[in-house]
């Protein structure tokens, strides 16, 4: 007797591996980019003295809020003052000098215009009368550098902000330009982010940042990319992105802990479920089905790790059916049995 077509299929069908497919599509996705960073002033500069000497004294701390003149620190003024005392000396006996020449080119002027002295000792009165004003004049641009001098030795910002760091102590020796306080100056704030240099290859949808503090995340703010460096660090092979805050809330504070978000642009990407990925060669892959079931190797492009999903960014094109269950049974050229509804 023989065997009914129905049967004879049913019974060859019975000899496939079973699987679940289903078809992939290219849908719009942007992605979001969440880094932590930290709040910074956006200038902070380097104070130092413009002389070489001694500290004898430091009158702030890390930490404090400091005017334009207020003083931070100070020098030996030993040195300074003996200039000053020397200047006003030079300049005290350059007046005295001044005043005794005047009066004695009155005194040839009065002589000469009633016939009495020649025209060559009033040349000569004059001439020492211009000598003795420019003495005066160079001893006061004198007493006026020393006194300038012997400002430097306190230490002044010249704005106003926060210390931020100290690198000299009191009795230290203090070069001339060497950085002694780091003032974070008051005014408009960044968030500094470290980023690989990865995440810099793709286009960022706008330089538009929402930034929300660690510790509070109802405090939020809005910030735009304001620097990108150029280099990247050598120890940590990260790219430093500074974003300017439009408004900063109070309790974004200097060193404060926050979370950056950035949106890349809109892109047409394929997706497929976890259970879909394979490896093959060392290298991701899916199995697809092609015409009459025959299931293949493909290798795919992962562009990133998704809540369920694989987001590829290479290897597939929309409307591929893809093995999602029963691929660890299969060898390339097989022949499968593709399952209808939600059981493989």
């Amino acid at each position: 007797m023989l065997a009914q077509p129905g049967r004879a299929a049913e019974a060859a069908r019975v000899d496939l591996v079973r699987v679940k497919a289903t078809t992939v599509t290219a849908s719009s996705v942007q992605s979001d980019i969440s880094l932590s960073g930290e709040i910074a002033a956006r200038v902070q500069s380097d104070i130092s003295f413009r002389l070489t000497g001694k500290i004898i004294e430091r009158l702030v701390e890390v930490g404090q809020h400091v005017g334009p003149e207020d003083v931070l620190a100070r020098l030996d003024p030993t040195e300074q003052k003996a200039d000053v005392d020397n200047a006003q000396a030079g300049l005290a006996s350059a007046e005295a000098l001044l005043q005794q020449a005047q009066s004695t080119f009155a005194r040839q002027q009065t002589l000469l215009g009633n016939g009495y002295a020649t025209r060559a000792s009033f040349d000569q009165a004059k001439e020492t009368l211009q000598t003795t004003q420019s003495q005066v004049e160079a001893a006061r641009a004198a007493l006026s550098t020393a006194l300038e001098q012997l400002s430097y030795t306190d230490l002044r910002p010249g704005v106003a902000g926060v210390i931020v760091s100290r690198n000299a102590e009191t009795g230290q020796v203090a070069q001339a330009g060497q950085t002694v306080f780091s003032v974070a100056q008051d005014g408009p704030r960044d968030a500094v982010f470290n980023v690989y240099e990865a995440l810099l290859t793709k286009p960022f949808e706008s330089k538009v940042v929402d930034i929300e503090l660690q510790s509070d995340p109802s405090v939020t703010a809005t910030a735009h990319v304001r620097e990108i460096s150029p280099l990247v660090d050598a120890a940590t092979s990260t790219i430093k992105i500074k974003v300017g805050l439009d408004t900063t809330p109070p309790k974004m504070t200097l060193g404060a802990a926050v979370i950056g978000r950035g949106r890349w642009d809109r892109k047409n990407e394929v997706s497929v479920p976890w259970s879909a990925l394979f490896e093959w060669q060392s290298k991701p892959a899916v199995w697809v089905v092609g015409e009459g079931d025959v299931v293949s190797l493909k290798t795919v492009s992962v562009d990133r790790y998704g809540a369920g999903i694989v987001v590829l960014s290479g290897g597939l094109d929309s409307g591929t059916r893809v093995v999602t269950a029963g691929l660890q049974l299969l060898r390339p050229g097989q022949k499968v049995d593709v399952a209808t509804g939600d059981t493989p």
